[in-house]
């Protein structure tokens, strides 16, 4: 019906394509891919494919379930029984979706920009393969990244007028994850303006699934969500006016500002106003779907994560690869280096106010320091009762994670407050593990008291204890300390507990891993790694 002239590709080419940015996504985490399991990773997503795998339960039997549907969980549980369980395993199975999601975000850049001049496709797609956001969620075991799979796939689809395959690849969407039903709705209200009715009625087939799904939640939980906690935090919580608006604000931040994203969003304003690059039925489709998007993620989700941003980003940078063909000759060098340069640098740098680990490599620092932390408790001090935060509680109690070989058993402390140091029993506590669940840096923002007093009145929440702060309140002997890129790990332990075996010589062996990783460890008491 939508009869321009669209850019051919040859078969052969999204092959040799497809290989270009497998070779590109895996050479870049070829490092990772023996990681453990990261925070919702081991909280939720990883035991919920065990459950498919070693049960057949598509509703969680092992952990509390939730709206999520099942489908990459299904996709884990069918990769690990054909290859066998292993982080590695997993990794290689998102990592071969983020490369599927690479290809076709290309795919759609090219779709959206067929009046712009040269092949600015290259550019978005290059963008999408070195964003921290997309570097960080491509090899964990979460939604967001296939999500965006099935998102640009449906809307590429939508925009080449293959409706009933555009409402397949919906229907996957929804069962990739719940909020995905945002795009088929799209595009009914897009065809229903067109008064193409027939074909917007394709798109009742996602939202008939969705529903299924929360039928079978309902029928199996008593819960169309799978639990009402779940629905008092992503749905009730994050309707207050402040937090409402201070969600707006950091996906707009996030979007537009962040990682030099402030370069490309100036050159969206300057395409706009000086072309009518942006004026396309695409294009107009494309950035309601984006709207859409940040609406609803605005308004659901209790943690305002940023990686719910990721079905985005190959819209927003096929936007800005769009519009810098716009630019003179040397306006879209340097634009296109800086937006390049700002965007790898933000894997390894962090900035000056707290954000989920999650958003770049500094997970892997998280990681890191949890795998030698939890290997030095488990081997060190073996039937010693524990204390500590989520999620180090579950990385010790499962050793499915990849952090120890057998459980430890640890009693979960809510957040890192005094008031909840005081409510310890310090005299039948064994070990105490201290670690920083968030980004505070020295220059964080949050250590100006009016911004602090902002952040707690919009989450409601208590700030977390600083290192110097907790050992302010623990009354225990500081044993060891990791440090990795400012984040940390403390490890105290109670004097009157005795250690059963001869571990210190295995203690020995490993302060040289530490070392060789990169790490700093200092004993608290010789007896420890002397």
């Amino acid at each position: 019906m939508h009869s321009e002239a669209r850019r051919t590709i040859r078969p052969r080419a999204y092959v040799i394509f497809f290989l270009i940015f497998g070779v590109v996504v895996f050479a870049s985490h070829g490092a990772f891919l023996a990681l453990p399991y990261f925070w919702d990773e081991a909280g939720q997503f990883i035991p919920a494919a065990l459950d498919i795998l070693r049960g057949g339960w598509f509703i969680p039997h092992s952990i509390a379930p939730n709206v999520h549907p099942p489908l990459v969980m299904a996709y884990l549980a069918g990769a690990w029984k054909i290859f066998g369980y292993s982080p590695e395993t997993t990794r290689c199975a998102m990592l071969l979706l983020a490369a599927l999601g690479a290809l076709t975000a290309f795919l759609l850049s090219i779709e959206l920009s067929r009046e712009a001049r040269g092949s600015p496709a290259l550019l978005a797609a290059g963008m999408l393969c070195v964003s921290p956001l997309f570097v960080a969620q491509s090899m964990l075991a979460q939604l967001d990244a296939p999500a965006m799979l099935f998102t640009a796939w449906a809307l590429l689809l939508f925009l080449q007028d293959r409706i009933a395959l555009s409402a397949a690849v919906c229907v996957g969407l929804v069962l990739v994850k719940e909020t995905g039903v945002v795009v088929p709705v799209v595009f009914a209200l897009w065809l229903s303006k067109e008064r193409r009715w027939r074909d917007a009625t394709a798109f009742l087939a996602p939202a008939a699934t969705l529903a299924f799904w929360l039928i079978a939640l309902k029928f199996r939980t008593g819960s169309w969500a799978g639990n009402t906690e779940f629905v008092q935090y992503n749905l009730y919580y994050p309707l207050n006016p402040l937090r409402l608006l201070a969600a707006l604000l950091r996906r707009i931040y996030y979007l537009l500002c962040a990682d030099l994203h402030w370069v490309g969003a100036l050159s969206i304003c300057y395409a706009w106003r000086r072309s009518r690059l942006f004026y396309s039925r695409s294009w107009q489709i494309a950035w309601l779907l984006a709207v859409a998007h940040v609406a609803m993620f605005t308004v659901v989700g209790g943690a305002v994560l940023e990686r719910y941003l990721v079905p985005v980003l190959p819209i927003l940078y096929a936007g800005i690869a769009a519009a810098l063909t716009v630019y003179s000759r040397w306006a879209r060098i340097a634009s296109t280096v800086a937006l390049l340069v700002g965007l790898a640098a933000g894997n390894f740098i962090n900035p000056p106010y707290p954000f989920p680990y999650e958003n770049n490599l500094a997970l892997v620092d998280f990681i890191t320091l949890h795998r030698y932390a939890a290997d030095l408790v488990y081997s060190r001090y073996p039937g010693a009762r524990v204390d500590t935060m989520w999620p180090m509680t579950v990385e010790l109690a499962d050793p499915d994670l990849g952090y120890v070989r057998k459980a430890v058993p640890a009693i979960v402390l809510p957040e890192l407050t005094a008031a909840n140091l005081e409510r310890i029993d310090w005299s039948q506590a064994g070990v105490f593990i201290a670690f920083s669940r968030t980004w505070n840096p020295r220059h964080s923002v949050l250590n100006f008291p009016r911004f602090a007093a902002l952040w707690e009145r919009i989450y409601g929440e208590p700030r977390e204890l600083s290192r110097e702060q907790v050992r302010a309140h623990v009354p225990l002997p500081l044993r060891a300390q990791f440090d990795r890129r400012g984040q940390w790990v403390d490890i105290y332990v109670n004097p009157d507990w005795r250690p059963a075996g001869p571990y210190l010589k295995a203690i020995r062996e490993r302060r040289l891993s530490f070392r060789a990783a990169g790490l700093e460890i200092h004993a608290g008491e010789a007896e420890i790694l002397e």
